[in-house]
């Protein structure tokens, strides 16, 4: 089960996820996961006030209204309950736990673990203004917040969360905290993913902005974890799902999003999600 809501936080948003049933065995030591077994009390009352006119019925997974994040709920078949790359990065929670998801290149296989898991996902480019770290030093990584804020401080925070009558608003609360602590995420970086969520080329991009393609590409290096064209691809491979999981044919999926034919699209998504699109939107 899934659910969000926009956050106060401008451009996040707040989100929880279980999965009923039976966690596998023989996984590896926890990780910060999306997919999990029953939730706990607490953490399912918190879904109950999120879903509320928020809840995915469409079998989207984790993130972003349009799509993006995880796959289905029903956790059937690996490709589709994947966390797939969509520029962001979240603050996660699950009992006694604080981490980070960094911004994904590649599909993230998310362990099974007891409980549920709560989250902020920041628009892309602003976490590592609120973090204090660079996008790129957690790419393809889920770290426990400790490793990037003194111990003392995250055993605060985690207590708090725990021990909140609602811990989801508890960790949104954090969030806004130390984003009103911390520098303002430079503005630029919002025009730089909407020229590039409007298809416009990398080259185009830096004109428009004053920038050149150095430039442009160590600003994306630090606040997204990846260069400017590797942004694009995310972005658009964003656009590719949420207009196949609205039921637009492939063909015409890969013309809107803005790949060449339909055979760039398959092989983009492939590269990126690990598996075909029919399988990450459920078309056998």
């Amino acid at each position: 089960m899934y659910a969000e809501r926009a956050s106060r936080l401008p451009g996040a948003v707040v989100w929880t996820r279980v999965l009923a049933g039976t966690a596998p065995s023989g996984g590896t030591a926890a990780a910060p996961a999306l997919r999990t077994e029953t939730a706990s009390p607490r953490v399912a009352a918190a879904m109950s006030a999120l879903a509320s006119g928020a809840e995915h019925g469409d079998g989207r997974g984790a993130g972003h209204g349009d799509g993006r994040g995880a796959g289905t709920e029903d956790g059937s078949g690996t490709a589709r309950s994947a966390v797939l790359p969509d520029g962001c990065m979240d603050l996660l929670w699950t009992e006694g736990r604080l981490l980070v998801a960094g911004p994904d290149t590649r599909p993230y296989i998310p362990d099974a673990v007891p409980g549920g898991w709560a989250g902020v996902r920041f628009f892309p480019g602003t976490a590592p203004a609120y973090l204090g770290v660079p996008a790129s030093e957690l790419r393809d990584r889920r770290v426990e917040l400790t490793d990037l804020w003194p111990a003392s401080e995250v055993r605060r925070l985690t207590a708090r969360i725990d021990a909140a009558a609602d811990p989801v608003e508890a960790l949104e609360e954090v969030a806004l905290l130390r984003a009103a602590e911390a520098e303002p995420p430079d503005p630029l970086l919002r025009e730089v993913v909407a020229a590039l969520d409007a298809g416009r080329p990398v080259r185009e991009t830096a004109d428009g902005l004053g920038l050149g393609a150095r430039q442009l590409h160590r600003r994306s290096l630090a606040a997204f974890g990846y260069g400017p064209k590797t942004l694009a691809r995310v972005l658009r491979l964003q656009r590719a799902l949420a207009l196949a999981r609205a039921g637009v044919p492939f063909a015409e999926t890969a013309l809107r999003a803005g790949f060449a034919d339909q055979a760039h699209l398959a092989r983009d998504v492939k590269e990126l999600a690990g598996a075909t699109l029919g399988e990450l939107v459920g078309h056998r």
